[in-house]
């Protein structure tokens, strides 16, 4: 018989007993692993020990301004959705050193330190299809033509995504409105669908297809196949939220600043940033230079900022957002109408962490859809 061998590109069925050496071969390879793990009552990234770590058995209850994580003992590691971290807290970390300065005593000359050093090789396990799309969104900002962001280039192109087609949205997902979910299609090294006894996986480049390589894989059948294809559809079609045409929304929002839904959501709205501090894609900063008592020492950092920080939109004379229906407006028309035009796509991906995470229960599918009936 012919040998069989695995080709970048096929797609092949992985015993779930092999995810250990899935795990054990990344770690070879020199990548620190890191995975969703229970916490604090919530999901977290954090590296991963062991294929106990994952949270096998867990789903979770999710509503606007409401979370609940579920401990059911089912068989699967992936039927939770993400808590409030995204992946972006490893690609553009919330605080990070650009460079530092030491004045030595008895000196007029200042010595520079370079930048931070990149951390080891990532390699991102059970990336949801909607924070897959909200990572390749934050290259759209971070590796344009024009200028590439070298802290974030060094860390995303040693990084490695292997991605979870989501079978078990929440609440407040809304991924298949925005076209980026529930099924990875594009920028993984590999992709995994969970079955019963065996995950589907797709490999996606040759870094993939060599973690893959030493498993106990076996040729996929079409029953495997159209198992997943039926999980996919059904969790398509069972999206706690809906955003419909999101393509229309640039010219309803950007044509109608002066809408008075944005009085109405302004009363509830406490202006507290948690919805940008939850996006995987929002990306605002600011860059703060701290000393220390002596004076000799200064270190420059760029730290995540928001819109919703009345300090942010603060120019010399005055704020261009004085208040909170200026930022909130500022933030729905950017995050659903301005980004097109800067980046070409949207700046939501239906991830739903803005309105689960809200203490306010504020929903942006509620929103936007309050905006479009007034006007359409």
């Amino acid at each position: 018989m012919p040998e069989v061998r695995l080709e970048m590109g096929t797609t092949v069925a992985l015993p779930k007993t092999a995810l250990p050496g899935l795990i054990a071969n990344l770690k070879k390879m020199g990548y620190d692993v890191i995975g969703p793990q229970v916490k604090d009552n919530t999901i977290v990234y954090a590296s991963l020990g062991q294929v106990e770590d994952l949270p096998r058995g867990y789903t979770s209850d999710q509503s606007p301004g409401s979370y609940r994580l579920k401990y059911t003992g089912h068989e699967n590691y992936f039927d939770i959705t993400p808590g409030p971290q995204s992946w972006k807290m490893f690609l553009f970390p919330s605080r990070l050193q650009m460079v530092a300065f030491h004045k030595p005593e008895n000196s007029a000359q200042w010595e520079v330190t370079n930048s931070s050093q990149p951390n080891p090789p990532y390699a991102f396990f059970g990336v949801r299809p909607c924070e897959l799309a909200a990572i390749q969104v934050q290259d759209r900002v971070f590796l344009r033509d024009d200028y590439k962001d070298p802290f974030y280039r060094k860390q995303r192109q040693s990084t490695l995504i292997i991605s979870v087609n989501c079978l078990h949205p929440c609440g407040t997902c809304f991924c298949a409105s925005m076209g980026t979910g529930p099924e990875a299609t594009a920028g993984f090294d590999l992709n995994l669908t969970e079955l019963e006894d065996d995950f589907i996986v797709q490999t996606g480049s040759e870094a993939g297809r060599m973690v893959v390589e030493s498993l106990p894989w076996k040729p996929v059948s079409a029953f495997m196949i159209q198992s997943a294809k039926n999980a996919i559809d059904d969790a398509r079609n069972h999206m706690g939220r809906s955003l419909p045409h999101p393509e229309e929304l640039p010219g309803i929002l950007l044509n109608n600043l002066n809408h008075p839904q944005y009085d109405d959501v302004a009363k509830r709205c406490l202006s507290c940033a948690n919805c940008t501090q939850v996006c995987p894609t929002c990306f605002c900063w600011d860059v703060q230079d701290l000393n220390d008592l002596s004076g000799n020492n200064v270190r420059r950092e760029r730290v995540w900022d928001s819109c919703f920080n009345p300090e942010y939109s603060y120019v010399f004379g005055g704020n261009s957002r004085p208040n909170t229906r200026s930022r909130y407006r500022q933030w729905i028309t950017h995050k659903l109408a301005g980004w097109y035009q800067q980046f070409g796509t949207s700046g939501c991906v239906g991830c739903g962490r803005c309105i689960t995470w809200c203490p306010a229960g504020i929903d942006i599918t509620a929103e936007a859809a309050a905006l479009r009936e007034e006007v359409v």
